[in-house]
C-alpha cells in the first residue's frame, strides 16, 4: 500500500500515485501535507475543509496513510476526527 515516508509529503501527490483512477482526488487541496491534516485533527478543526473535498473514502485513505506513517492504529486517527466533529 503506502511506503514509509514523513508527514511533509503532499497529500495530493501521494493520492494520485496510490489511486490514479480516482478523479475526485483532483479536488484535494494542492498545498496540504499529511502533517497539516494531523495538526488539523489535533487542533479539532474541520478536516474536510483542509482536505478540500468532502468524501469519506478519500478521508479514510488519508487517515490510513497517517496511521501507517505514525505506526499507530487507524482508530486512533479516526477517534481524533470524531472528537473534532
Amino acid at each position: 500500500m503506502v511506503k514509509q515516508f514523513d508527514l511533509e509529503i503532499l497529500v495530493k501527490d501521494w493520492y494520485f500515485a496510490s489511486f490514479p483512477t480516482d478523479e475526485l482526488g483532483e479536488e484535494i487541496n494542492n498545498r496540504i501535507t499529511f502533517g497539516d491534516i494531523l495538526n488539523c485533527l489535533l487542533e479539532h478543526n474541520a478536516v474536510y475543509d483542509v482536505i478540500g473535498v468532502e468524501d469519506s473514502i478519500i478521508r479514510e485513505r488519508i487517515f490510513h496513510a497517517i496511521s501507517y506513517i505514525l505506526r499507530i492504529d487507524y482508530e486512533g486517527i479516526y477517534n481524533l476526527w470524531l472528537e473534532s466533529a
